[in-house]
């Protein structure tokens, strides 16, 4: 069981709450149950009903959505301290995609009925939820822009950059260590292209000095990852 200290701080690293001050973000950490997923377990399935957020506490989730010709589209992944599932649980509409548990997940939901009483309760958390959906269309409208018009390195070159200044905010410079527990597939996905075209492109960042790929783990130079990004 996670103990409530230990929810209210990881709370304060959301995009949702990380604004809250202590007392509200209590308030939330009191509304939260704690939910688990077997790996490969679809958490939610486009169309279903949103009932609920969830927050990651471990593992990973990938959502996606299905093209017409049945190909599988990964548009992002929930990791620790990210939250997902807002946008139907807050409108009252349908879920618009699919959330898969990627390995074991552990995570914290929040029922609809819960959080309208925080927004009742707590007018804050309100103006929260609206700054939290503005971020994410800024982010869709972001992801977009990158595959209709940079090519794949650039594509890659972009979500490094991305993790990189989630572990380090702020970062312009120098050399960053940062996980990929993914595969190139998942990667593949995420940025819109086959698993043989990241391979390669992975290949042309080694080359060029962007990255060092060890053991599951990347060392990014962030100076020629800004360069090949094309965000000098």
């Amino acid at each position: 069981m996670i103990a409530k200290p230990a929810i209210v701080e990881l709370l304060g690293k959301t995009q949702l709450f990380g604004t809250l001050e202590e007392t509200d973000a209590h308030a939330v950490a009191d509304e939260m149950r704690e939910v688990s997923f077997a790996s490969n377990q679809v958490i939610f399935a486009r169309g279903d009903a949103g009932r609920e957020i969830y927050l990651v506490v471990s593992g990973r989730v990938r959502l996606s959505v299905l093209t017409a010709e049945g190909r599988e589209l990964s548009f992002a992944h929930a990791e620790p301290g990210d939250i997902f599932g807002e946008i139907a649980m807050l409108d009252g509409g349908p879920r618009s995609a699919d959330a898969t548990a990627v390995n074991k997940v552990e995570a914290l939901s929040l029922s609809k009925p819960a959080f309208k009483r925080l927004m009742d309760n707590h007018p804050v958390i309100a103006e929260a939820a609206i700054h939290f959906l503005c971020s994410r269309v800024r982010e869709a409208d972001q992801q977009l822009e990158a595959i209709a018009l940079y090519p794949i390195e650039g594509r890659l070159a972009r979500f490094f950059l991305a993790a990189v200044r989630q572990k380090q905010p702020g970062a312009e410079e120098g050399r960053v260590t940062i996980e990929l527990p993914m595969s190139q597939s998942e990667l593949g996905l995420l940025i819109g292209a086959s698993r043989p075209k990241v391979n390669t492109a992975l290949s042309l960042l080694e080359s060029s000095g962007a990255l060092e790929r060890t053991q599951g783990k990347v060392v990014c130079d962030i100076e020629e990852l800004l360069l090949i990004a094309g965000s000098e």
